[in-house]
């Protein structure tokens, strides 16, 4: 069964997703730092040679190429893998683009402890954090490849800078349904509960997904919230989930700190104090390994979400 499931990765819906709104939006122009092969911003490359341009290894510099032309009126896309586009570019992003408020989109792929073997350098779990502290900055993340196309859409429709989370493995498609609807800004409760809820963003909504089906079969009724936009955070929905279950799992293939965890948490906190189980990497970094391996090792995969609901109730 599990086998017939449609599996895609995020970086793939991108690359597809910038290919075909590249008629609609005119203004669109893709840069990319010598990744355009692992970015997927090739797919547009190839359709688009025009509006594409390489900017080499010198992600700092693609920043301010993109705020340049942010500034003349396109919309440029910049992307690289998360690493360098929220880590080695931040002080660019924050002020070339954060600070102007510039009409700027990162693309930025590869992020997580998913990124599997290429290890702890390039597994970038801080990303969400430090987007998240950018005056004006709206942090997407997205769970699959609808949610990865709807995003893209959603970020050249809107007037400022986006950052978007892409994964480098292959996810299954969960969104793939008629009523499904996308706004920034807006969370989506994916599945209804009584005792607990699980509040998830990224490859972990499938996890969480996962997770709810074990603990049904033992009566605990998990309410699953899938959170793509974690800022601004859609409050409203985890409050009223809240004020339901009375607990509240966050998880997140990010640290623990900075991330959705911490947002749902100064949410919670201010507003209606309920108990809270940030799932995600504990203050390490990753390591060498395959991707499923890891997700299982640091309890990502629906079994250690399972566990740790089942612990924490």
């Amino acid at each position: 069964m599990a086998d017939t499931i449609k599996k895609i990765a995020t970086r793939e819906s991108y690359g597809n997703a910038l290919r075909e709104l590249a008629e609609e939006f005119p203004q669109l122009v893709v840069l990319d730092a010598d990744l355009a092969a692992a970015t997927k911003t090739g797919i547009f490359k190839k359709a688009y040679p025009d509006r594409h341009v390489d900017c080499g290894i010198a992600e700092c510099n693609m920043v301010g190429i993109a705020a340049g032309l942010a500034s003349v009126g396109k919309i440029p896309f910049v992307s690289s893998f998360a690493m360098f586009a929220a880590g080695r570019a931040y002080e660019q992003v924050r002020n070339s683009v954060g600070y102007p408020h510039l009409n700027v989109k990162i693309g930025a792929t590869h992020a997580g402890i998913t990124v599997g073997e290429d290890g702890a350098t390039h597994q970038c779990n801080e990303d969400l954090a430090l987007m998240r502290t950018i005056p004006g900055m709206v942090v997407m993340c997205p769970s699959d490849d609808v949610e990865a196309k709807a995003a893209v859409r959603a970020a050249l429709e809107y007037e400022g800078p986006v950052y978007i989370r892409f994964g480098r493995a292959a996810v299954p498609v969960i969104n793939d349904r008629p009523d499904y609807k996308f706004e920034i800004g807006k969370g989506t409760v994916v599945r209804e509960g009584s005792d607990v809820t699980i509040v998830a963003t990224g490859i972990c909504v499938d996890s969480a997904l996962g997770a709810a089906e074990k603990l049904a079969a033992e009566g605990i009724s998990a309410e699953v919230v899938n959170i793509c936009t974690i800022k601004p955070l859609d409050e409203e929905i985890i409050l009223s989930s809240a004020k339901k279950t009375g607990k509240v799992v966050t998880v997140e293939e990010h640290s623990v700190i900075g991330g959705l965890g911490s947002a749902v948490c100064d949410c919670l906190c201010a507003n209606l104090p309920t108990p809270v189980k940030k799932l995600g990497m504990q203050d390490v970094f990753g390591e060498s390994g395959s991707a499923a391996a890891l997700v299982a090792k640091y309890g990502l995969d629906a079994e250690g979400v399972y566990k740790s609901v089942k612990e924490f109730l």
